[in-house]
């Protein structure tokens, strides 16, 4: 049996990570493992969702409010980390204001062949799925459309409201670069 990797990816506050809840029950139904990518502020919060399996944390210089500089290192350490893993996939969540390109660009030197992301910009061969959505649309409900995008859904009979019907099977939260 092959199994079937996944990294999903919200880099800001715990708050907005924990707002992903339905897409990563939706993504751990369709997947055998879940890396969840968090910012120094939701790397706790990431943790706490059913579904993921290992939270790495990442300082991204786009996302934050307070960035740290770009340092090619760092970036050529999370490319180096991202290779290792190997994931099918990724799945890049942001707000309405934010863009997944640079995340991608990143990913997609790492070899992650999938890619999937909500983008109002242009992605070129970045993102396999552009998905669009209405900048009103609840947060919640925003990522649990871009993981059905994805070709994810919640597992039958549980609602993206409902606080059980994922599975906990995370084993170890890992520090990244």
């Amino acid at each position: 049996m092959v199994s079937r990797t996944v990294l999903v990816a919200r880099l800001d506050n715990a708050g907005d990570v924990l707002l992903q809840g339905p897409l990563v029950r939706a993504v751990a139904a369709g997947a055998d493992r879940v890396v969840l990518l968090a910012g120094p502020a939701g790397a706790e919060a990431a943790a706490l969702l059913p579904g993921v399996d290992e939270v790495w944390t990442w300082r991204c210089p786009w996302i934050l409010g307070n960035p740290p500089p770009v340092d090619a290192d760092d970036l050529a350490e999370l490319t180096d980390r991202v290779r290792a893993l190997a994931p099918d996939e990724a799945v890049v969540s942001t707000s309405f204001h934010q863009s997944p390109l640079p995340l991608a660009l990143l990913l997609r030197t790492a070899g992650v062949p999938r890619i999937s992301a909500i983008s109002v910009d242009y992605p070129g061969s970045l993102l396999d799925v552009r998905h669009r959505v209405a900048d009103d649309l609840p947060e919640p409900e925003r990522a649990l459309s871009l993981a059905r995008a994805a070709g994810f859904d919640l597992p039958e009979g549980t609602t993206a409201a409902s606080r059980s019907g994922g599975r906990s099977r995370r084993r170890s939260t890992g520090r990244g670069p």
